[in-house]
């Protein structure tokens, strides 16, 4: 689907790219196999019979337990955006909410996606998670600046740990040194 290449914007580019695309391809196969299935739903956004938009929503169990609405993919074709179509893509996902019982509707998008973020943000969506990642030294690419401290090591007001590993879990220990 050549909608598809809209859900790579804002993938970190340390990512594999090769991979992004078939998480994407994946996703959306998943979406539209699940249509039909209860407590899923996909819209799609026609104009002269061509698919220029497509939202898929179902739900998602907060780790609170509260249950959302949840947007997988909304995806407008380049040439249509900024034509109102995200925005009644969306409108129909909250109208699916509502319909459900179901009091927040709930997505994801890159962190680097920076039109789609201004866009959840004019229709009232909140920032609620952030997901960090470093590299590690196991990464062929770590570079200096990521590691920890400026200089890599731990600063000096900071007694080093003790490390005790017992089978998987490891328990580092110290006391906090001074600010």
């Amino acid at each position: 689907m050549s909608l598809a290449n809209g859900l790579e914007i804002g993938v970190a580019p340390w990512r594999d790219q090769a991979a992004v695309r078939s998480a994407v391809t994946g996703w959306i196969d998943r979406s539209l196999n699940e249509s039909t299935a209860p407590g899923h739903a996909v819209y799609i956004a026609l104009i002269a019979e061509e698919v220029v938009g497509l939202i898929t929503v179902g739900t998602r169990e907060h780790f609170t337990g509260e249950v959302d609405a949840y947007v997988g993919e909304l995806i407008v074709a380049e040439s249509m955006e900024r034509r109102g179509i995200g925005t009644r893509l969306m409108q129909a996902a909250e109208s699916w909410a509502t319909e459900h019982g179901l009091m927040r509707v709930a997505l994801e998008t890159g962190a680097a996606n920076a039109g789609a973020r201004a866009f959840y943000a004019s229709l009232g969506c909140d920032e609620e998670d952030v997901r960090l990642t470093r590299s590690s030294a196991a990464n062929p690419h770590h570079h200096e600046r990521s590691q920890l401290g400026s200089s890599g090591a731990i600063p000096a007001h900071m007694p080093a740990p003790s490390v005790t590993a017992r089978a998987s879990i490891y328990a580092l220990d110290w006391a906090p040194g001074p600010p």
